[in-house]
């Protein structure tokens, strides 16, 4: 059954939009635009831009810089609520083609309120410039769009060269915990914006992922873990604090307890924002995995 608004809320929301014929407007540019951005990535390249000031809301991903947590959310990313996007009173939602539920989009599409994507995709180093200078023209930001493609460059460069003195290559997993279906994931190598950025990151750091599969996968048995026998696992930041930040429930996910990584409690803590998407840090992120999986 699909959810339906308030009528009251319907009603405040559609007298508003014909008065001021804000939901008719195409979302051809930023300027004086109330905007709600679903995406993590665009959102740290709109900060790191500094054109944030357009900016009424987010999604619950959404966690870098500190100061987006500030910016009233509306929910997460694949379980958006229509209601809090629509009282936010936006002139355009921006996303990265991946929000849910559909019924959701119908209504923002029912509803004609502007959606933007941007062509560009940040499924690799050149392919996230491109989407930094692709934002920056949307904001009229070229100049700092291309310093901040400058530093993403000679950041990676230095991270590369860095992780050349690292003579051990660990097996890494990485565990995910997917807040739209409740679970604990496990991160394969490849796939795309499923783990494929965290499986590039972790192998710019000198370590090979110990998940050879695509995309992530439940972790509904232990074997994939216990198979892997990684020497290092990485909890992303939700789902670490989600156990308490402690090692002993960790180690009760499938088939951790028995991995060379719970055995010499190489389990650590790291930020979604650091290792599962690329943007403008990624460079410098490359080296605080690094800095991370060859620790003792």
């Amino acid at each position: 059954m699909k959810r339906t608004l308030p009528l009251a809320l319907l009603a405040v929301l559609l007298t508003t939009a014909s008065g001021c014929g804000r939901f008719s407007n195409p979302a051809q540019d930023a300027t004086s635009e109330r905007l709600v951005v679903i995406s993590q990535t665009y959102n740290e390249i709109i900060w790191a831009l500094g054109a944030q000031d357009r900016v009424v809301g987010v999604d619950l991903s959404s966690t870098y810089p500190a100061e987006v947590k500030k910016v009233q959310t509306v929910g997460y990313h694949r379980a958006l609520s229509a209601e809090g996007i629509l009282s936010l009173r936006p002139t355009a939602v921006i996303h990265d083609n991946n929000i849910g539920p559909p019924q959701v989009v119908e209504q923002l599409q029912g509803l004609n309120v502007p959606m933007k994507s941007f062509t560009a995709k940040n499924n690799s180093v050149d392919g996230t410039k491109a989407l930094i200078r692709e934002i920056g023209v949307y904001f009229h930001k070229e100049a700092r769009a291309e310093e901040l493609c400058q530093m993403l460059d000679s950041q990676m460069a230095a991270s590369l060269e860095g992780a050349k003195q690292y003579a051990d290559h660990p097996k890494v997993a990485v565990i995910h915990f997917g807040r739209a279906s409740n679970v604990y994931l496990v991160v394969g190598r490849g796939g795309g914006g499923d783990g494929g950025a965290a499986g590039q990151m972790i192998e710019w750091a000198g370590g090979q992922m110990a998940v050879d599969a695509k995309g992530m996968q439940r972790m509904a048995s232990p074997e994939t873990i216990a198979q892997a026998n990684p020497d290092v696992i990485l909890v992303t930041d939700y789902g670490f604090d989600r156990l308490g930040g402690a090692l002993d429930q960790i180690k009760e996910l499938p088939g951790v307890a028995t991995s060379n990584a719970a055995k010499n409690n190489r389990i650590y803590r790291v930020e979604e924002n650091v290792l599962m998407y690329f943007g403008p840090r990624t460079g410098g992120n490359v080296e605080k995995v690094a800095s991370i999986i060859h620790q003792k």
